[in-house]
């Protein structure tokens, strides 16, 4: 059955190539990406937990699994594949879970955690999940992408109308540095967006220390499981789906279009590793998540942007172990500079979606149904709009553009 998992095509990296291949502009693009999974993600998470009626402990333990163990999956493949493979944890299925601990016990959730990994594991094992990804039009896939990414520039705008004093410096520094090129290159846009947003929160006194507390480290609780099925009926198929198509789906597209060949099944199979390894503290399914991915590759040569990845996953490892007193880092600063240095980091990926999804002329008004109905952002039978922006997307172009999947049919 494994032998549907894909092996890497290059030798292992030694230390040394790292260094060679690594950079500040490296660096910045994981730096970003772990910023953007600490910060709003996070917050997803604590609103679940508290909402379904959560401990302290169990949330901390939550937060290290998803950051601790992905961290260190990230790190193993990337390094192995040599390419930017960003693990991470499922938001839509995080919101998924939160509803359903207003009803289910946590040991029921961590029950369906334990079987959607079997799940996970068993459909990249057997190869049906890249068999279904080449059956899906890439234009339909990338306007569901664009549509998940549209809000990061949405909320770019929204954050410089409401902090002028903190969005304002942030853009002006990256439209400085990305239009001097030279500057650009000893400077990265990013990190001097990143700078100068810094400067303003510590000028206007917007950074709040007092919410800081303590350094601490993590303490993960082991959670036993319990099987029901009412549990396995709600969580199982929906968990799978979000991690298979919608998360996964977005991070394979999104390497895909930065011109990466990411080992799909052998994905998939680590995201069930990696969903079983954190049900054990408690965290909800693994997954290679787009966005991040986005912000992995979104400037720097093709064979040396895993080295950004490294980073992340470093990043990430570290702020499982120190959870509490990174959670509170993050807490402290403005969410407007968080919103602005997201939406400016994935500005040319966003740019980058709307081409591939309308470019090359095929799959057009499937990309275009995909794309709103995702963004409408509705979600039906506990599934997010993202896989429903996917299911009206192939729906209307294959009854509207036959021509296109009878071309597709021929080349699969």
């Amino acid at each position: 059955m494994l032998m549907h998992l894909e092996r890497p095509h290059a030798k292992a990296v030694g230390f040394s190539e790292i260094l060679a291949d690594s950079g500040l502009s490296y660096f910045a693009n994981g730096l970003i990406g772990f910023i953007f999974a600490a910060t709003g993600p996070v917050a997803i998470i604590l609103s679940a937990g508290m909402g379904g009626g959560l401990a302290q402990a169990e949330l901390a333990s939550w937060v290290f699994g998803v950051f601790f163990i992905n961290g260190l999956i990230t790190i193993a493949f990337s390094w192995r594949y040599r390419m930017p493979l960003g693990f991470a944890w499922t938001i839509p299925g995080t919101v998924l879970v939160g509803q359903a601990l207003h009803h289910l016990s946590f040991a029921e959730v961590v029950g369906a955690y334990y079987a959607t990994s079997l799940v996970i594991m068993l459909m990249g094992a057997t190869g049906w999940v890249k068999r279904l990804m080449a059956l899906l039009p890439m234009p339909i896939v990338m306007g569901m992408v664009a549509g998940v990414f549209l809000r990061f520039g949405l909320d770019l705008v929204r954050a410089v109308h409401n902090d002028a004093y903190i969005g304002v410096p942030m853009v002006a520094s990256f439209v400085l540095l990305s239009a001097i090129p030279t500057l650009g290159r000893r400077f990265p846009p990013v990190i001097g967006a990143l700078v100068a947003g810094a400067l303003s929160i510590t000028v206007s006194g917007s950074f709040h220390p007092e919410t800081l507390g303590a350094f601490a480290i993590a303490h993960p609780v082991v959670q036993s499981p319990a099987f029901s099925l009412a549990a396995l009926v709600e969580l199982v198929v929906p968990l799978a789906i979000t991690v298979l198509v919608v998360q996964n789906g977005q991070g394979v597209a999104v390497l895909r279009t930065g011109k990466h060949e990411p080992p799909v099944n052998t994905i998939a199979f680590m995201s069930g590793i990696g969903a079983a390894l954190s049900a054990v503290v408690g965290a909800v399914s693994s997954c290679l998540t787009g966005p991040t991915n986005a912000l992995l590759i979104s400037s720097g040569e093709l064979n040396q942007q895993y080295t950004a990845a490294l980073s992340f996953g470093l990043l990430a490892v570290l702020f499982g172990i120190f959870a509490p007193t990174f959670t509170g880092l993050m807490l402290a600063t403005p969410k407007e500079y968080i919103m602005v240095l997201g939406g400016l980091a994935m500005l040319r990926v966003l740019q980058g979606s709307f081409i591939s999804s309308f470019g090359a002329g095929k799959f057009t008004l499937g990309a275009l149904i995909s794309l709103l109905v995702t963004v409408a952002d509705i979600s039906l039978l506990n599934i997010g709009a993202a896989f429903w922006g996917l299911v009206a997307g192939c729906a209307i172009s294959s009854l509207m553009e036959r021509h296109d999947f009878a071309e597709l049919a021929a080349k699969a």
